[in-house]
């Protein structure tokens, strides 16, 4: 249980909710900032605006899983109000308190920096990214489905990238019955794909490998989608990039092809906010528990 521990979620999606009910369950303190439109289902949750005094009272702070941008404004799909996590805020935190979000953009990052705050990047660890593979795998197949008019079956796939999210995707586009191939960049990766009974090539040698693609996945969050490649695929081809913004494909030159090409980060959000929301909220609990013995041994 986390009696005594005051928690203020600052924004976020339907993921969010997942998270409030767990630490509410586990009886924090809570405040929500920035969900002035939802109805409130908490007993004892309290509703307020940012400001430096609730701040200076967190023992830890939940953003959403894209913390804040580059100007540090947060997203909250429950407000009418812009939120804006402004230096003045992280000033106001006691030294002990710690922030949870998904991914740190360099803002967020420079801001704990500066102001010697622990953060976690929920997305960046293993577990959390493992299991938020399969929401995005299925994602990525419901967009496949919606934007051709073949079947996934005897369809001729490419993902590129063989991390956490490319070997699962791969291995559900394999259990669909597709022809995958897979671009990869290191040896181990080769031999992992070719044992898993995929057909690996070099990354760098994308573009000898495209000319009979039907659907191509893109999980590496840099340029390698060029208007090369995009010029030796047929027109056929779907483009799905599951890689976070800006992607690594060249949509202009995609869109000039005639070649369909779409940006697709975030799908767990968008495809499964429940399941990617508990997949979260079981993480940070887990993490926020052992913090908590920590913190009330020293009070």
């Amino acid at each position: 249980m986390l009696t005594g521990l005051h928690v203020v979620f600052i924004g976020g999606d339907a993921r969010q909710l997942e998270v409030i009910q767990k630490f509410y369950e586990m009886d924090a303190t809570i405040t929500l900032v920035g969900f002035d439109q939802l109805e409130n289902k908490f007993a004892g949750v309290k509703k307020e605006r940012l400001s430096e005094q609730l701040l200076s009272t967190a023992d830890v702070i939940l953003l959403p899983p894209i913390g804040t941008d580059d100007k540090g404004n947060i997203n909250s799909v429950f407000s009418g109000e812009d939120l804006q996590l402004s230096e003045k805020y992280f000033k106001s935190l006691a030294k002990h308190c710690s922030i949870y979000t998904g991914i740190a953009k360099p803002y967020l990052k420079e801001m704990c920096r500066k102001h010697q705050i622990k953060f976690v990047e929920l997305l960046a660890r293993d577990d959390v990214a493992i299991f938020n593979s399969i929401p995005t795998a299925e994602g990525a197949v419901m967009l496949a489905i919606k934007n051709t008019d073949i079947t996934i079956h005897s369809s001729n796939c490419i993902v590129l990238g063989m991390g956490r999210t490319g070997i699962t995707l791969a291995r559900v586009l394999q259990g669909l019955g597709a022809n995958v191939q897979v671009g990869v960049r290191r040896g181990e990766q080769f031999a992992r794909s070719f044992e898993m009974n995929l057909k690996p090539f070099y990354s760098k040698d994308l573009v000898n490998h495209v000319s009979e693609v039907d659907l191509l996945f893109n999980t590496i969050p840099s340029m390698i989608i060029t208007a090369e490649v995009i010029a030796n695929m047929p027109n056929r081809t779907v483009i799905i990039d599951l890689a976070s913004k800006p992607g690594g494909t060249d949509f202009r030159f995609a869109e000039k092809r005639g070649v369909k090409a779409m940006l697709a980060p975030g799908l767990p959000g968008i495809v499964a906010p429940k399941t990617a929301g508990q997949i979260i909220a079981n993480c940070v609990s887990e993490i926020v528990m052992e913090d908590y013995q920590i913190w009330r041994n020293a009070k």
